[in-house]
């Protein structure tokens, strides 16, 4: 019927799409509908059989390994919260904060330097992988990730990946390490 046509001319307007090789959806991952993630404000999705979480928040589409770094919890169900003006989410096991943004791992430290002694939120650096996320055409795609690098949450997203067991065996961490 009309749907269908009204997709296939969809379909031939990406290819006049600005943006050159960023909005070329080859070799990104699809996630889902803009406007059904927007609703729905999160969904897990598989890449290249890791499981990762996309939220929508504020206008932003982002996206992370779906198991917590520190032990593997479901960030998918965690809450988003405002820590110093950085939207967060809430890891529900143990309550470890993550940066949407970035993928920091928050905490909340004394600096024993400073006079004042209150405690401030303080990152941890990088613990939980993020993915880059490109919207096409009303579709929300992510890029593979890039395993030269490693993070933290890559622990749990292979222990939790579809045939994971294998994935773990294989891997030798001390060279990649060096």
């Amino acid at each position: 019927g009309r749907a269908g046509t009204q997709w296939l001319i969809d379909v031939d307007r990406h290819s006049s799409s600005a943006g050159g090789a960023e909005a070329e959806p080859d070799g990104l991952v699809f996630i889902g509908k803009e406007e059904d993630i927007k609703k729905s404000q999160r969904i897990t999705a598989k890449v290249d059989g890791r499981e990762i979480v996309v939220f929508y928040h504020e206008g932003k589409f982002h996206a992370l390994d779906s198991r917590c770094y520190h032990e593997g919890g479901p960030l998918c169900q965690g809450e988003i919260e405002d820590i110093d003006g950085q939207a967060c989410i809430v890891c529900p096991w143990h309550k470890f904060k993550i940066t949407l943004e970035t993928g920091e791992g928050l905490y909340e430290g004394i600096n024993p330097l400073e006079p004042s002694l209150t405690p401030k939120w303080q990152s941890k650096g990088v613990k939980q992988r993020i993915h880059k996320v490109t919207i096409d055409n009303g579709n929300v795609y992510v890029n593979p990730p890039d395993l030269s690098v490693s993070f933290d949450s890559d622990y749990y997203a292979d222990k939790y990946k579809i045939g994971g067991e294998l994935a773990m065996g294989k891997q030798s961490h001390s060279e990649a390490a060096e």
